[in-house]
C-alpha cells in the first residue's frame, strides 16, 4: 500500500515517513503544495496525508484540484491547533478525515488504516481469506494462528491483494502501489514477490487470471 506525505516541515515530515514505513508503506513525500498537487495526478496512491498551510499552494486548493479531477484517493488533512474553519472547509472540499496538530502519531497511523479499508470495502482491521489473516493494526499476516515470516515487498502485495479480495490486480497496479517514487520499479519482480507468497500460503488463495493479472480468492 502507498501514502503520500505532502508536509513541508521537514522534521514533522521525516517521522511521518519513518512511522508509515515502519508500518509496511510505501511512502513519498511533498514539501509544497504544487509538488504535492503534480504527484498526486500521476502517481497511484492508497492514501494521502495532506497539511492544508503548504507554502506554494495550499493544501485545500490542492485537494479541491484533485477532487475537481474525479481523484478520489482518501485524504486525510491536518490542520493547526484551533483553525476549526480549516477543517469544516477540508471536509466541504472532499477529505475524508483530519487530525489537529499536535497528534499522536498512533492516531494518525489508526486514521490512515481506516480510510484505506473503508475506499477497499473493508470494515474490519482483520482481513480474513479462510485460514489466512492479515492484521493491519499490526501489520502481521497468519495461516491458522502461525506468524508468516514475510520481506517488506511480500506483504505490501499480499495487503493490497487483499484489501482487494475477488478483485482482478494487473502486474501494474501492483507495481504502482507497493513502490515509492524514487524506488526501481519492475513489474517483472511482482511474479517473484507472487511465488513467493504462494509457497507461505494455502494452496489456490492466488490465482492467476491469463493475461490480466491476480486475484486473491478466498474459500467458501
Amino acid at each position: 500500500m502507498r501514502v503520500l506525505v505532502a508536509e513541508d516541515e521537514p522534521v514533522l515530515a521525516a517521522q511521518l515517513r519513518a512511522a508509515l514505513e515502519a508500518a509496511g508503506y510505501a511512502v513519498d513525500c511533498a514539501a509544497d503544495g504544487r509538488e504535492a498537487g503534480y504527484m498526486g495526478e500521476v502517481e497511484r496512491y492508497d492514501a494521502v496525508v495532506l497539511d492544508l498551510g503548504l507554502p506554494q499552494v495550499d493544501g485545500l486548493s490542492v485537494l479541491k484540484r484533485w477532487r475537481a479531477k474525479g481523484f478520489a484517493m482518501p485524504v486525510l488533512i491536518l490542520t493547526a491547533r484551533g483553525d476549526w474553519h480549516e477543517k469544516v472547509a477540508g471536509i466541504d472540499a472532499g477529505a475524508d478525515d483530519y487530525l489537529t496538530k499536535p497528534f499522536h502519531m498512533e492516531e494518525l497511523l489508526a486514521r490512515v488504516r481506516a480510510l484505506i479499508r473503508r475506499a477497499a470495502g473493508q470494515a474490519s482491521a482483520e482481513l480474513v481469506c479462510g485460514a489466512l489473516v492479515l492484521d493491519t493494526r499490526s501489520g502481521r499476516a497468519t495461516v491458522d494462528g502461525r506468524l508468516l515470516s514475510l520481506t517488506s515487498h511480500e506483504f505490501r502485495v499480499l495487503a493490497y491483494l487483499m484489501h482487494h479480495m475477488g478483485e482482478v490486480v494487473s502486474r501494474t497496479e501492483l507495481t504502482e502501489h507497493i513502490y515509492a517514487q524514487d524506488h526501481d520499479r519492475d513489474s517483472n519482480t511482482i511474479e517473484v514477490f507472487v511465488g513467493r507468497l504462494r509457497k507461505k500460503l494455502p494452496p489456490e488463495l492466488i490465482e492467476t487470471v491469463r493475461g490480466l493479472g491476480y486475484r486473491m480468492v478466498c474459500p467458501p
